[in-house]
């Protein structure tokens, strides 16, 4: 399958690559010329044959908005366009109208996997209707970890990025346990290998995750995190997700907790998020700070 892909960035490049070692045609457009294979968005439109496919996977916001008012002058009738970045779901809404009107599908996508997409594939959450998103299904595959899971079609239009908006408060939440215990570990004379203890809960204990192992990768760099100030900032979707949950009525004790959490890093030197810059980092190659010296 043909696609155009804007935005290639640390997800975005990896994704090319992944479709690409897939057998699919991808045509790339970035700001950072070194990293595009076309020198404008009016050139990725013409390089693929119709019905096309856009995949956008720029930040969100006005970044995102920008590339879509762009497109919907460029693309005709038929057309796709895919957001794959992190956008608001009731952004997802308005640009399926504002697209609809011009006769361009629309159909966003929750992508998670981070720097390790590339290899062990991306999970995908997926709004809009069935017909647009069984003809992207191809892209999808090639993009999804291999094996039966990984991929979800949500609902309609908005549902894959409020899912992968829930997704990210349940990760704050998780993220946060992790940190609370490593704290307290290292707080008590008794436990003095706290980094071996975090590496025995990775077989035979029910909080054995991916973020354990990550955890323990982030320990084996730096014993008790000395390098790192424990400042972890929020990319959004937390606070959309405790949003989500007033308006729904719905109760997030522990997800809403570990958003304040993140607010807490920005007063002091939090050595809980020591722990959670050091996750973030690992899995999506976030940026960290260094400890004051």
């Amino acid at each position: 399958m043909q696609i155009g892909l804007v935005g290639l960035g640390k997800m975005g490049g990896n994704m090319r690559e992944r479709l690409r070692n897939a057998g699919h045609t991808v045509v790339g457009y970035d700001t950072n010329p070194d990293r595009a294979d076309v020198d404008s968005l009016v050139e990725l439109v013409d390089r693929l044959e119709r019905p096309r496919a856009v995949w956008v996977m720029v930040p969100a916001g006005g970044a995102t908005q920008h590339v879509i008012d762009q497109l919907a002058t460029l693309l005709k009738p038929g057309d796709t366009v895919i957001d794959g970045g992190n956008s608001r779901w009731t952004d997802d809404e308005k640009h399926a109208e504002e697209l609809g009107k011009r006769g361009i599908n629309f159909v966003d996508a929750g992508v998670s996997g981070g720097v390790w997409g590339l290899k062990n594939g991306y999970a995908l959450m997926v709004g809009g209707d069935k017909e647009t998103v069984d003809d992207l299904k191809p892209v999808f595959d090639a993009l999804k970890p291999d094996g039966p899971y990984g991929y979800v079609h949500a609902g309609k239009v908005g549902a894959g990025h409020f899912s992968k908006m829930v997704h990210n408060g349940i990760e704050y939440a998780m993220m946060q346990a992790y940190a609370e215990g490593w704290e307290l570990l290292e707080k008590v004379d008794s436990v003095d290998n706290v980094r071996e203890v975090f590496r025995s809960w990775q077989e035979g204990t029910v909080i054995r995750s991916w973020l354990l192992d990550l955890a323990v990768n982030a320990l084996d760099d730096d014993h008790h995190l000395e390098k790192l100030r424990g400042y972890a900032d929020d990319s959004g979707e937390g606070r959309w997700t405790v949003e989500a949950a007033i308006d729904n009525a719905v109760p997030l004790p522990a997800i809403t907790a570990s958003l304040f959490a993140r607010f807490a890093s920005r007063q002091e030197d939090s050595p809980q998020m020591k722990m959670v810059a050091a996750l973030r980092n690992q899995f999506g190659g976030h940026a960290v700070e260094s400890a004051k010296k």
